[in-house]
This record gives structure tokens, C-alpha cells and sequence, in this order.
């Protein structure tokens, strides 16, 4: 079989794949992503793209160290057309989930697939995501029970646990929402060797 390498530190995405049985070793990208973010919107780059151009990134620079098929993804956050970073503690946390509150946001989840320094496969997929009007008091109470745990996630929830919660409707693929489009994936990893087909 052909050797699977996650680029991420993403502990979401490597529960995926492990759930779906792939097997696979982590090697985290050496990928300034702050920088290429910053990059991309200085050329107008929407987060469909960024979150593209990323997950190549990653992909890319971890298949130029070792042999195998290398997957990369990102995930950004698109509100009103415009991009929004992670929290980086829990009162940046609550101000982005009153912004979100009562609204509608995109999720956009790239995956890609590299190997000896070239992209072999990719996918972007998007979600629309419906955050109900929840009161201050269930947001008191999901920063207290969540803690740091959420800031890895872009939009401060994990649809895995309580961040459910915060939803009214939700509308795209569910793997993409966690931040790996996987049947696709799955389909290119067999197709390639990688998983029994």
C-alpha cells in the first residue's frame, strides 16, 4: 500500500481519517499561514480560495521532506464576504460568537493531495451554517463548559460536542464542516492505492 501523510496538527482531522480506517502517519507543515493569508488578501483572494491555496500549501511543503501521499486541508470562515481568523483566547471566543449569533456563515474546507512536490488532487467544499439567536446566558455557560478547547476551531464550536448547540439549521457536508472533505478523499486514496478499494 501506498504511505498516507497527514499535514496538520489538526487532532479533528486525524480522528476522521483513523475513524475511517485509513492508515496514516502525522507530519505537521511548515507553512506560515498568517503570512500567506495576508498574501492572498493583499491580491483580493475571496476564503473560498485562501482555503484552497492553504491546504495546497501544507500538502506541498510536507511532500518536498517525505515519500508518500501527502494530505493537506484548511478550513476558513467567510461572513458577509469576508474572512474571519480564529480566536486567539476566550474574550476574543465570545466576540466572535455574538457577531455570528443569529446569522449565517460559511465554512470552507479544503482538502489536497500531493506527492514529490506536485498536487496530484483537491477538493473544496462549502457549508452554510445558521447560528441561532442564543441568549447570553447559554453563552456564558458553552465558554465556561468549553474552555479553550474551542479556539483550534475557526468559528469557536465543535459540531462534534455541545457546539451543536449553537445551531439552527445547517446546511452541506458534515466531514467538511469538521474540516476534512472525506468521500472524495476516500475515492481519490483508493483509487491511488493508499486504501483497499
Amino acid at each position: 500500500m501506498t504511505a498516507v501523510v497527514l499535514a496538520s496538527t489538526s487532532a479533528s482531522r486525524a480522528a476522521i481519517l483513523r475513524a475511517a480506517g485509513v492508515p496514516f502517519q502525522i507530519e505537521p507543515p511548515r507553512v506560515d499561514e498568517d503570512r500567506a493569508k495576508t498574501e492572498l488578501l493583499a491580491r483580493s483572494a475571496d476564503p473560498h480560495a485562501i482555503a484552497g491555496v492553504l491546504a495546497q500549501n501544507k500538502a506541498l511543503e510536507v511532500s518536498g521532506r517525505m515519500p508518500g501521499l501527502v494530505i493537506g486541508a484548511d478550513q476558513t470562515l467567510e461572513l458577509d464576504g469576508a474572512l474571519v481568523d480564529k480566536a486567539t483566547d476566550l474574550a476574543q471566543a465570545r466576540r466572535g460568537l455574538e457577531r455570528l449569533r443569529g446569522r449565517a456563515h460559511r465554512l470552507h474546507a479544503a482538502v489536497a493531495v500531493a506527492c514529490g512536490g506536485s498536487v496530484l488532487w483537491r477538493e473544496t467544499a462549502c457549508a452554510r451554517m445558521h447560528m441561532r439567536p442564543f441568549s447570553d446566558r447559554f453563552l456564558d455557560g458553552y465558554l465556561t463548559r468549553e474552555g479553550e478547547t474551542i479556539l483550534p476551531s475557526v468559528g469557536c464550536y465543535r459540531l462534534e460536542g455541545e457546539g451543536v448547540q449553537l445551531f439552527e439549521a445547517i446546511e452541506g457536508d458534515y466531514f467538511a464542516i469538521l474540516g476534512l472533505p472525506l468521500l472524495g478523499l476516500l475515492a481519490f486514496l483508493r483509487e491511488r492505492g493508499a486504501i483497499t478499494p
